[in-house]
This record gives structure tokens, C-alpha cells and sequence, in this order.
């Protein structure tokens, strides 16, 4: 195996396995995709350290990552993504948690609201995907009402809130995942539908670099 593979295998045994993650189909997949593909060359050491590892290249503005490959695991599983799942994956990057996704639910539309990170997650889900994902350009907080109701949706940062405009994009039942920090804490929680409201439980503590566009508007949702 080259160093790359070999890192992804301890990945998956000491960060994945050992968070409780069980589901075979996110074992399958993260130890499938190459994580490193998806971050500039000078980072590619990192890509699968247990934390968030930056997208953007040295010198461009700072902010965006791949999330600790533990918290995107235990993310996805909170979201019972399934082989019939449409997933809104929010915040996609480089694309790497689409492409996981890919491996896992029927339809994968990717969101991301920066342009040069856009075209990347294109690059790698038409070099790297199945053929079931597709990307979209837009605000992150809006998410892509023309595409719901979705099945699951994922949140690829931490958030203050989750507004009413990407929980209504849920069908009945479906679930959003998301990272919620309150205070110096980031806090996983799940949203499941019903009908015309939506109920929350709170999951596990883990680590999450910001996503932009979610300031907390007037009307919101904890």
C-alpha cells in the first residue's frame, strides 16, 4: 500500500471505529475516497490528521476545511443516510463529504457558496464520484429549495443556528445534521421532521471550523 492508503486505513481504526461509528457503508466509503485528493498539495501531509484540515492554499482568506474525519463519520451515521437517501450536503469545500456521500445515498446535491471551491468539488466528484452528485453555487444558509424535499441534510461546519428555510427543505422524517456551537463548545445535533414541525436532540461534543453565512437572523431555530 502507498502512505496515503496506509493513513487512511489508521484513519478509519483510530479515529472512525473507535467514535462508535458502526455503519459499514461509512467504514466502506472513507476508506475508499482519498482524502488527501481533496486538500491544496501543501496540506496533503494532514489530510488525515484528527482535525479539521484547510482547503484553501496558503495566502487566500482563512475559514474553510474538511471536517475531523471523525465528526463527518459520526455525522453522517446521525443522519441514517441509506441507499435511497437525497442528501443536501451543505457547505460541500473541496467535495470530499459529497463524495462519501455518493457511496452511501441514491442523489447527492452539493452546496457551496465560494466559487473556486465550487469548481474543485465539480473537478472531484466528476473525477472521484458516482456519477449520482451533483454541485450547486449559492448561499449556504438558502440551501437548494428547487431539489427538495431531501431525505437528509448535512452541515459540513459549526453553526450558531439552523434556520426555518433548510429545515422546511426536509421531507417527513428526514433528518438535519448539524454542528451548533454555543459558546467554546460544539455540540452535534439531529433535526427529524414530522409533518409541519421539527424536533431536536442533541448527540455528541466534537470539533467544527465556522460556516459562513449563518449569523443569527431574526427568526431561527436552536
Amino acid at each position: 500500500m502507498t502512505n496515503f492508503e496506509v493513513q487512511r486505513v489508521n484513519m478509519v481504526e483510530s479515529q472512525v471505529r473507535p467514535s462508535d461509528v458502526t455503519d459499514g457503508g461509512i467504514i466502506r466509503a472513507m476508506l475508499d475516497v482519498p482524502r488527501e485528493a481533496f486538500v491544496p498539495a501543501a496540506f496533503a501531509a494532514f489530510a488525515y490528521s484528527d482535525g479539521a484540515v484547510p482547503v484553501q492554499r496558503p495566502g487566500r482568506t482563512a475559514g474553510r476545511s474538511l471536517l475531523p474525519p471523525r465528526t463527518l463519520a459520526k455525522l453522517i451515521q446521525l443522519a441514517y443516510v441509506g441507499p435511497q437517501s437525497v442528501v443536501l450536503d451543505v457547505g460541500c469545500a473541496t467535495g470530499y463529504s459529497t463524495v462519501v456521500l455518493g457511496r452511501l445515498g441514491r442523489r447527492i446535491v452539493a452546496l457551496e457558496c465560494e466559487p473556486a471551491l465550487a469548481r474543485e468539488a465539480e473537478r472531484h466528484v466528476r473525477d472521484l464520484g458516482t456519477g449520482n452528485s451533483t454541485v450547486v453555487e449559492g448561499p449556504l444558509a438558502a440551501g437548494v429549495p428547487g431539489d427538495a424535499p431531501f431525505d437528509a441534510i448535512l452541515l459540513n461546519g459549526a453553526v450558531p443556528a439552523v434556520g426555518p428555510a433548510l429545515l422546511g427543505q426536509l421531507a417527513d422524517g428526514g433528518r438535519l445534521v448539524a454542528m451548533v456551537r454555543q459558546g467554546p463548545v460544539c455540540r452535534a445535533y439531529a433535526w427529524q421532521r414530522s409533518g409541519a414541525t421539527s424536533s431536536r436532540q442533541p448527540a455528541f461534543e466534537g470539533a467544527a471550523e465556522p460556516l459562513p453565512g449563518f449569523e443569527v437572523p431574526a427568526e431561527f431555530v436552536l
